[in-house]
C-alpha cells in the first residue's frame, strides 16, 4: 500500500470540501484583551482583535489568575510530577475539588485534565459500574461526550435535539429494569441555544434514570456564583452529574465533574483517562482555584457579559445579518450554509479587516450550516462590534451571500 498517498488523499478531499482548517498564529496582548497580533506565513505580523474565543471573561489574563500562577510556580515548580495516584496530587488540586464541589452544591469532584477527557472518561466508566446501562443522549451532544457513550460499549439511545416529547418515548420503550442516564448540555455551544434542564430532570426522575450534564459553555457566566445554569435554575441540586471545564470561563485548563461523593470515588477508582493521565501542574490548578473565587464574588462580569452579547446580536439583527434565532445564550452564531463562502468570509475578515473569527464547518456542524461563531466579551466595546458589523455587511454583499433567512448562493 502507498500510505503516503493515503494519507495525501485524506488531506486532499478535506480541501476539496472546503473545509481544510489552517491555525491562524496568534500573539495575545496580556492585559489588553482582546486584542492580538497575528503572524502571516510569510512572517509579517497584524495587529488584529479576537472575536472568537472561548476565553469568554477574559479570565486569562486577570491579574488575579496569573499572580497566582507566577506565585505556584516559585513555591513549587512547573509539573505535576506524576498521576494523581503516583505523587500528582498536590495541594491545589485538592482545595480546587473542593471550591468546584462547592460552587455546584455537591459532595465531592474530580480534575480531569481537560473538558473532553471528562466527559469521555466519565461516560465510558459508567458503563463499568452500573451493568446495563442504558444512557439516553441528546443528538447535538459533543463530541466528546460521544466517543465516552461509544467507547463504554454498552446501551444507547439518541433523542431528537431539545425534544423531551422524544426523549420519554424512548425512556418509556426502554426496560424498566434496566439502569438508565440522560446526558445533555445546557448550552449548545454552535446554536447557543439552552436545553429545558427543569423538563429533563423531571423526566429522568419518572423513569427512574440518572442526569449528566455538560456545563462547559456556562461554567463561570451564568448563576450568582457562576456555576452555571443549572445554578441559574436553582436545579443544581437535582443533577446527579455536572461536567464543566477550566479552559472556557475559567481562563485556565483542565476539566472536572461534580457529584455525590460515592460516584466521585467511584469514577477515581474505575477511570483509565484519570487513573493513568499525568495530573494538571500546579500553576494551572492554582490559577483555575483562583479564578473559580474571584468569579464567584463577581457576578457584575457575567451581567456585563450579557449585556455585550445582546448588544451585538441587536447590531447585527438591524443590519440584516442571519443570527441565528436558535440563540438564546451569550454565544451568536451567523448563518453562512455553505463551507467555502465560510472560509472566504473568515479569510477575508483577518486579512482585510483584522477580525479574527474561525469558521466553524462539518465535522463540527452538519453540511449546510457552516456559520461564523462570534463569542463577545465584557471587553469588546461598541466601536469594535460597529467595525465588525460593517466589515460584514460589505462581505455579505462582495461574497453574494444571503441575508436574514438565506443561505449562500
Amino acid at each position: 500500500m502507498d500510505y503516503k498517498a493515503a494519507f495525501h488523499n485524506a488531506v486532499a478531499q478535506v480541501r476539496d470540501e472546503g473545509r481544510y482548517r489552517v491555525f491562524a498564529d496568534l500573539k495575545r496582548h496580556s492585559g489588553d484583551f482582546p486584542r492580538a497580533t497575528w503572524t502571516r506565513d510569510d512572517g509579517s505580523e497584524c495587529e488584529i482583535i479576537v472575536w472568537c474565543s472561548n476565553d469568554y471573561l477574559g479570565q486569562g489574563q486577570n491579574p488575579v489568575v496569573a499572580d497566582a500562577m507566577h506565585a505556584a510556580i516559585d513555591a513549587n515548580g512547573t509539573g505535576s510530577g506524576g498521576t494523581r495516584n503516583i505523587s500528582g496530587t498536590t495541594h491545589f488540586h485538592v482545595e480546587l475539588e473542593r471550591e468546584l464541589a462547592d460552587l455546584h452544591g455537591k459532595e465531592s469532584a474530580l480534575l480531569f485534565t481537560s473538558g473532553y477527557v471528562s466527559n469521555e472518561a466519565t461516560l465510558s466508566t459508567l458503563y463499568k459500574i452500573l451493568p446495563g446501562l442504558i444512557i439516553f443522549s441528546d443528538e447535538l451532544n459533543h463530541a466528546s461526550m460521544i466517543s465516552g457513550i461509544r467507547s463504554g460499549g454498552g446501551q444507547r439511545r439518541i433523542f431528537r435535539h431539545n425534544d423531551l416529547a422524544h426523549l420519554e418515548q424512548l425512556l418509556a420503550e426502554a426496560d424498566p429494569e434496566a439502569p438508565k442516564l440522560v446526558a445533555f448540555e445546557s448550552v449548545y455551544s454552535m446554536d447557543g441555544d439552552i436545553s429545558d434542564i427543569r423538563g429533563t430532570v423531571a423526566l429522568a426522575k419518572k423513569y427512574g434514570a440518572l442526569t449528566y450534564i455538560d456545563e462547559v459553555h456556562a461554567v463561570g457566566l451564568y448563576g450568582q456564583r457562576g456555576g452555571g445554569v443549572s445554578e441559574r435554575d436553582d436545579i443544581a441540586s437535582e443533577i446527579d452529574i455536572i461536567e464543566a471545564t477550566l479552559g472556557k470561563a475559567i481562563g485556565c485548563m483542565g476539566g472536572y465533574i461534580a457529584a455525590d461523593a460515592v460516584i466521585i470515588d467511584a469514577i477515581r477508582s474505575y477511570a483509565s483517562g484519570f487513573i493513568f493521565t499525568t495530573s494538571l501542574p500546579p500553576a494551572l490548578t492554582a490559577g483555575a482555584l483562583a479564578s473559580v473565587r474571584w468569579l464567584k464574588e463577581h457576578n457584575e462580569v457575567r451581567e456585563q457579559h450579557q449585556e455585550r452579547a445582546a448588544t451585538l446580536k441587536a447590531m447585527m439583527k438591524a443590519a440584516g445579518l442571519p443570527v441565528m434565532e436558535s440563540s438564546v445564550s451569550h454565544i451568536v452564531p451567523v448563518m453562512v450554509g455553505d463551507a467555502v463562502h465560510c472560509k472566504m468570509v473568515s479569510d477575508m475578515l483577518l486579512e482585510d479587516h483584522g477580525i479574527y473569527v474561525q469558521p466553524i464547518n462539518f465535522p463540527t456542524v452538519p453540511r449546510g450550516t457552516e456559520r461564523l461563531r462570534f463569542t463577545p466579551t465584557p471587553f469588546h466595546t461598541d466601536a469594535m462590534m460597529r467595525d465588525l458589523v460593517k466589515a460584514l455587511e460589505n462581505l455579505w454583499a462582495r461574497c453574494n451571500i444571503a441575508r436574514v433567512g438565506g443561505y449562500a448562493a
